[in-house]
């Protein structure tokens, strides 16, 4: 499989997001990146449920939506409705994250799980076999823009290990600092879904970033 391009659109332009899902529909990413902040778990508040509902009409893409957030449990019936395709929770939310990521399936959804740049991979060894996907933080979360984490690719190396290990057909997923130097590395490491961000939307060809990740 060619690894995927998630654009995260914590970094489109709010004024007219619109124009931004469309150039998104039209470009050769394959996810729209959604990253729900509480500012509670992270120190950001971005956007919520009012915002996954008035763009799903307009999204030709699936929803990879990324929750940091306290107790994700109680919405991912509530985040299913408001159109994700794919729910990702943080290890370090979830005190009980296998009824998590079974409440996520049981609502006919794809469940992620994502670790902070200190959380070890080892942690998931019981729950890798139940995930669809492992989202790997090479920033710590909660702003956009960060200096990539450079320890993301020994992390990618383990988590490969144990997901051929344990047999899982989990995706294994970045977010943070992708770009043009970051990205190629990523892929060589067994990266299967790129989110990028600032590194996208802030470019003179958004366009051509994408198709540019793409075809690494």
């Amino acid at each position: 499989m060619s690894h995927l391009i998630a654009p995260s659109m914590l970094s489109a332009d709010f004024t007219n997001l619109q124009k931004d899902i469309e150039l998104i529909n039209n470009s050769e990413a394959d996810w729209f990146h959604l990253d729900i902040m509480d500012g509670v778990f992270v120190p950001n508040i971005s956007f919520g449920i009012p915002i996954l509902e008035a763009i799903k009409p307009l999204a030709k893409k699936p929803f990879d939506v990324h929750l940091m957030i306290v107790q994700p449990d109680r919405y991912i019936e509530t985040f299913h409705k408001a159109g994700a395709d794919w729910l990702n929770v943080h290890y370090e939310a979830c005190t009980h994250l296998h009824r998590t990521v079974e409440a996520i399936h049981n609502q006919g959804m794809k469940a992620g799980v994502t670790l902070n740049p200190h959380t070890p991979v080892s942690l998931l060894e019981d729950i890798i076999q139940d995930l669809d996907l492992v989202l790997l933080m090479s920033v710590n979360p909660g702003f956009g823009g960060q200096k990539f984490i450079k320890n993301t690719i020994h992390k990618i190396d383990q988590l490969k290990e144990l997901i051929l290990r344990k047999n899982s057909k989990a995706l294994i997923e970045i977010d943070g600092g992708v770009d043009n130097i970051t990205a190629p590395m990523l892929v060589s490491a067994g990266a299967d879904v790129l989110v990028s961000g600032s590194y996208v939307f802030k470019s003179t060809d958004p366009k051509t970033t994408i198709k540019d990740l793409k075809n690494l």
